[in-house]
């Protein structure tokens, strides 16, 4: 098989999105649960700091780097039958399952606890602001993780296709 700039960019999307997908699996199945078992302005506290420190070149390149490079692969592999739909239908899905809901889900409500100050709130508002925040917030990331790996699975198939 000759390697050409198409089959390097499809291998790109499916890397791209593999890490993606895998972290936001990771996260589901290991720091959700772990984060249940933790106490209320702990919590907080935690989810503040992370939502800050995963704002990095590495995770950006991944999280949209997976969806530009996917659009390439749709538009390099247009004249390509099933690989084209797969390639399109993995594409539709992560950006708006995955990016979108990210963008308008998780992101305003990231910021909404970013601007809470826990030394001036009562243990009775942090309780109530945590609850708000932490089942919305699991709620729309189970979607994006399911959509990046729905993403991920349909990439893997478009290469079995190629090939």
């Amino acid at each position: 098989m000759e390697i050409t700039f198409k089959i390097i960019v499809l291998y790109f999307a499916i890397l791209l999105t593999g890490l993606s997908a895998g972290l936001f699996y990771a996260w589901q199945v290991s720091v959700i649960p772990g984060t249940k078992r933790i106490q209320d302005s702990t919590y907080i506290e935690t989810m503040q700091k992370i939502n800050r420190a995963i704002i990095n070149p590495l995770f950006m390149l991944i999280f949209l780097g997976a969806l530009l490079i996917q659009i390439l692969s749709v538009f390099l592999y247009w004249d390509n039958g099933m690989t084209f739909w797969s390639l399109l239908a993995a594409t539709v899905l992560y950006g708006a399952g995955t990016v979108i809901v990210t963008g308008l889900g998780n992101v305003p409500l990231n910021d909404a606890l970013d601007s809470l100050s826990l030394h001036e709130l009562s243990e009775e508002k942090i309780s109530r602001e945590r609850q708000n925040y932490e089942s919305r917030w699991n709620r729309l990331h189970l979607i994006r993780t399911v959509f990046s790996v729905i993403s991920f699975m349909l990439l893997l198939l478009a290469t079995f296709i190629t090939t």
